[in-house]
């Protein structure tokens, strides 16, 4: 009788373990992992009814088609989830979150079209993820941040057109990477790619495979072997324009200016500006050929061919002005910093009022003068306003200097 007892007993204790559903064959490994083998049922569903500490559940080869937020949720301890090869097309979003301890996900031969990337934050165990042979079109560019200890990402036959740089960026462990077989469109948005694989440890596997579908000049070649003369990173150069010799467009002072760029493709050229009372950003010319402003910002006018006209400059409007220009390849920027002086000395009224301009050391520069832009110190532009006078003290008369007519005191050509 006791031993009867002792048997029932420990049925009690295994059985919660050992509970299996009807389509699945459920065993204990040696390491002590428990295994559900649910692999060619014909399942439409995960199925219910497995043991929570289930480890390796394998759903592969069966007919699901859906993913809810609660498929896993009897089996939170799983290590190896394997699911290729079902008709899954729709995850929603915490399907995955909960499983901390996943280590293997196998997702591959699926349609999935949208994968709800935030549940990856939660996966920081995750070592191998196959998402191969699906329909993904994109995918965020931290989609796989979190996953410190990845080490095979399969990512190869789905309609990736594109990669965000730094997609592959905070994965130290990364060893393996298979991205051929996408309709990858290669204009300079994924030249990145080219130079990440030329300097990466990563074995990119069948990387000859990862080919151009776009643009048609390089249809048909790898991405790794776009020509760098075709992606060129920006250069970009700030001027200070005088009006002296020009014809004033409108009643007072006119701060103009010019912002000249260069890369492949052509840059875009964006501006920036950070006076006391105010921050300003404008993407582009906001000035149509017609003259009419197109923006509310018709306070600061910008020109298609980059210049940028602050009409009626005041003591308000001081502070620094910064052109960007930007394309595919990447972005830079220069900045000046612009002060409206108003004595016969703009240099020495300024330098009195800004202890941090001491660095010009009493240099004048005059239009045409070039400063180095990666010399010490802020660069200035110092904009000297004499105002309309009609007669001097002893009586005699002085030439009239008009609103709108700018006396350079400090001309620079910044560059980048």
């Amino acid at each position: 009788m006791r031993p009867l007892l002792c048997c029932l007993g420990l049925a009690m204790l295994l059985g919660p373990c050992l509970a299996c559903p009807s389509a699945c064959s459920c065993s204990t490994k040696k390491n002590g992992r428990l295994l559900a083998e649910c692999a060619y049922k014909d399942l439409q569903e995960v199925p219910e009814g497995l043991s929570s500490n289930v480890t390796i559940l394998t759903l592969s080869a069966n007919r699901i088609s859906w993913l809810g937020q609660g498929s896993f949720a009897e089996v939170p301890e799983v290590q190896s989830l394997w699911l290729g090869y079902n008709q899954i097309g729709v995850v929603e979003p915490g399907a995955f979150a909960l499983l901390a301890h996943l280590k293997n996900l196998d997702l591959s031969h699926n349609k999935i079209v949208d994968f709800p990337w935030q549940d990856l934050r939660n996966l920081s165990d995750l070592q191998i993820l196959k998402m191969n042979n699906n329909r993904l079109a994109g995918l965020p560019r931290d989609a796989f941040h979190s996953l410190k200890d990845l080490r095979s990402l399969w990512l190869n036959d789905n309609e990736l057109t594109t990669l965000a740089e730094g997609t592959f960026d905070n994965l130290p462990s990364l060893s393996q990477l298979q991205i051929f077989n996408n309709p990858f469109n290669c204009s300079c948005k994924v030249f990145w790619l080219k130079k990440w694989t030329e300097n990466t440890s990563v074995s990119i596997t069948k990387g000859g495979s990862t080919l151009c579908v776009a643009p048609g000049r390089l249809k048909g070649r790898a991405v790794t072997d776009i020509p760098d003369h075709h992606c060129v990173a920006p250069s970009v150069q700030l001027t200070y324009l005088s009006n002296l010799d020009n014809t004033v467009m409108y009643d007072g002072l006119t701060l103009t200016l010019h912002c000249s760029v260069a890369g492949s493709p052509p840059p875009e050229i964006r501006w920036k500006i950070q006076t006391s009372s105010r921050h300003v950003e404008i993407n582009g010319p906001n000035v149509a050929r017609d003259g009419n402003v197109k923006q509310s910002q018709e306070r600061f006018l910008v020109f298609k061919n980059g210049t940028m006209a602050i009409p009626n400059f005041s003591k308000e409007d001081e502070g620094i002005y910064t052109c960007l220009a930007v394309n595919d390849v990447g972005m830079r920027d220069v900045s000046v910093n612009v002060a409206l002086a108003g004595s016969e000395n703009p240099a020495e009224d300024l330098l009195q009022d800004d202890p941090q301009a001491s660095h010009l050391g009493g240099r004048s520069c005059y239009k045409g003068d070039e400063m180095d832009p990666s010399g010490a110190g802020e660069k200035l532009v110092i904009v000297y306003h004499m105002p309309r006078e009609s007669k001097s003290r002893a009586g005699g008369a002085v030439p009239q200097v008009h609103l709108g007519t700018l006396l350079l005191a400090l001309g620079i050509t910044l560059c980048c």
